[in-house]
């Protein structure tokens, strides 16, 4: 099993889709190394890319073949400018050449050189091959983005990876029940114990510093979405919703950044309908900015990116205005661990086990982080993730048209309001009295997982995607 970073976890990166965008940008990226490392860069005289399953089904949709070819091109999806996303990729199509990693022009023709297979390779649902030729030589090389912006080869490789990095960590932990285990027999919060993890691989003010950047990029993410008006693109003609709802909020202290407006938010009016109204317009505004190849957090996966922002805004906005720094890393440290439990014992990728492997596992995120922050016991913050999972059990992922827009976007609304429950109800338990433990909900999504159709795993081939045409939008 593996032992996973907070910062693998919450990754910054570019929309639309962290298994079908920023894996395979990574895996370019990964790709070109292993050039270089066997000599063959300054050698290649064209290169192509067969996708293959999900990545193909879904593939154009979820931006794939863009970001394939920005990850060729030596970009960094952490620090791109998204308006040159267009340029470079318009530049590409029109030269019909590429600069491999900004350092070598290719011939490369986006029709030919990126190949949609419908066919599923057997180690994951998303699948890719690059492929470069070079003088007398060939050389191939086969990743899987395996959900959340991961990238994988082979198993096998993995796991000596991951045995490596778990030697480093003072509280190694697979289960729920380990966590437990630990806060139990140290005396200590679960933040407290991710924290000393996390200390293993870097500094204090390294952990403070990267925490901060991944809120400041939320918040950006949320503040960016409730101010851009119109469509969101690729054909669907979906009105941007977060706009709408956040004019008819009405805010009544003037504000110029982002942290100004999160002051402003503070002062408004607190009525149950405008605490619902709130939340899902901080959860939309990130999924349209996510939508359109902007730059969101990857919580765990972009597809369900908006989610964690959307709590832990609403409880720094609504529940507590004096909330500060050292709340929002509790909150982060929390919801990676418990996120990170669920890609150990089952899966973060749609593709894998459909939307309740996305949204599901936000929402648990996000009910335990708000759970701790309202004064939950380890015992609680666990119960709060398993109901916030529990009632996500079986949700399919069935983008209309492979895009990451109906009903992406309005399921982050649905799973941040339910986390938000879920943390009330875990407030309200007694330990004593609960039936069903995390772990056990874990074991049950991945067998909910495994048992579900194909069709309702990432690939447009059922549901919504199949019963709502782009004719109808």
């Amino acid at each position: 099993m593996e032992c996973i970073s907070v910062f693998d976890m919450l990754k910054i990166g570019v929309g639309p889709s962290s298994s079908h965008t920023l894996g395979p940008w990574r895996a370019a990226e990964r790709w070109i190394y292993e050039l270089k490392e066997a000599n063959l860069f300054d050698s290649i005289q064209n290169v192509t890319i067969d996708l293959y399953g999900s990545l193909s089904l879904t593939g154009k949709g979820h931006a794939t073949d863009l970001a394939v070819m920005l990850g060729l091109s030596g970009a960094d999806p952490e620090r791109i400018p998204t308006d040159t996303i267009d340029i470079i990729i318009a530049s590409i199509n029109n030269t019909e050449k590429l600069v491999l990693n900004n350092e070598r022009v290719i011939p490369f023709d986006i029709k030919k050189d990126i190949v949609f297979n419908r066919a599923f390779l057997p180690f994951h649902a998303n699948g890719m091959k690059f492929t470069a030729f070079a003088e007398n030589q060939i050389h191939t090389s086969t990743f899987y983005s395996i959900g959340g912006g991961f990238v994988v080869k082979e198993e096998r490789t993995v796991d000596a990876e991951n045995k490596e990095l778990k030697k480093e960590f003072p509280f190694p932990i697979d289960k729920a029940s380990e966590l437990l285990a630990f806060c139990n027999n140290e005396n200590k919060s679960i933040s407290e114990i991710v924290l000393e993890n996390e200390r293993s691989l870097r500094s204090d003010e390294d952990i403070d510093f990267e925490l901060k950047r991944i809120w400041d990029t939320m918040l950006e993410c949320m503040f960016v979405g409730c101010h851009t008006e119109g469509n969101l693109p690729g054909g669907l003609n979906v009105r941007r919703r977060a706009f709408d709802t956040h004019q008819r909020l009405n805010i009544e202290v003037p504000y110029n950044t982002p942290q100004e407006w999160l002051e402003s938010i503070r002062h408004s009016e607190v009525k149950f309908r405008q605490i619902l109204k709130w939340v899902s317009c901080f959860a939309l505004a990130v999924n349209e900015v996510n939508a359109s190849l902007g730059r969101v957090v990857t919580a765990p996966t972009n597809g369900s990116a908006g989610v964690i922002p959307a709590v832990l805004m609403y409880y720094m906005v609504i529940e507590n205005h004096d909330a500060n720094f050292d709340d929002i890393k509790t909150f982060l440290l929390v919801a990676s661990e418990i996120g990170s439990i669920f890609k150990k014992g089952a899966t973060i990728s749609a593709a894998m086990g459909g939307c309740q492997a996305e949204i599901g596992v936000s929402s648990a995120m996000a009910a335990a982080g708000l759970c701790q922050l309202s004064g939950g016991t380890p015992e609680q913050v666990m119960i709060a993730a398993e109901i916030a999972m529990e009632h996500h059990l079986g949700l399919t992922c069935d983008p209309i048209g492979g895009l990451v827009q109906i009903p992406c976007i309005e399921r982050n609304s649905m799973g941040a309001i339910k986390a938000i429950n879920a943390a009330e109800l875990a407030l309200d338990t007694d330990p004593k009295n609960v039936k069903v433990p995390l772990d056990k909900v874990v074991d049950t999504m991945w067998e909910t997982a495994k048992d579900m159709n194909t069709k309702y795993k990432e690939t447009s081939e059922g549901g919504l995607a199949v019963r709502v045409s782009l004719a109808d939008c």
